[in-house]
């Protein structure tokens, strides 16, 4: 593909990060790839951290992003599950930062609006359209639907940028 630019899409979580990778040539999106990293929650925090950084780093290898995008940190009620977001959010996001990429960020009513059209979606609908608009994605368990979505959102706002300037 000429002109084709390939973006890695992120829904970080200590438990579940959710990776997708597809490409944009004019207004065609194509999926290329998508996966769930999951650190074993036995381990160590820190242990857990370097596991997703590693894995994040080694789809990159594999798949050659030339962008890529992650959903902004979900603040909860719960300040301890606010701040190990926020940890698995940077190690994921430093990960394609050290590999010389840009790496937008998007709120997650931000995302589900350019994927479903409304900002308060849920999951299923999330899935519903990824399956629409990525018909070869398959089925992808939902942290990697929702990092496909994160894709699409940058690709939409890309497009947008493109047509503003």
């Amino acid at each position: 593909m000429t002109n084709a630019i390939r973006i890695l899409g992120l829904d970080p979580g200590l438990r579940h990060t959710g990776w997708g990778v597809i490409t944009v040539q004019g207004s065609r999106l194509s999926h290329v790839a998508h996966g769930v990293i999951r650190p074993d929650d036995s381990l160590p925090l820190a242990e857990r951290l370097t596991i997703l950084f590693d894995a994040v780093a080694a789809v990159i290898a594999e798949h050659q992003p030339h962008e890529a995008a992650i959903e902004e940190t979900f603040v909860s009620n719960n300040p301890s599950s606010t701040l190990k977001l926020g940890h698995a959010r940077a190690a994921a996001m430093i990960a394609p930062a050290k590999a010389g990429l840009i790496v937008a960020e998007y709120a997650a009513t931000v995302v589900k609006k350019a994927v479903v059209g409304a900002g308060n979606a849920d999951k299923s609908q999330v899935a519903f359209m990824i399956k629409r608009l990525l018909p070869t994605a398959g089925e992808p368990k939902a942290d990697a639907a929702d990092a496909l979505a994160v894709a699409i959102a940058h690709a939409h706002a890309r497009t947008a940028r493109g047509r503003a300037a």
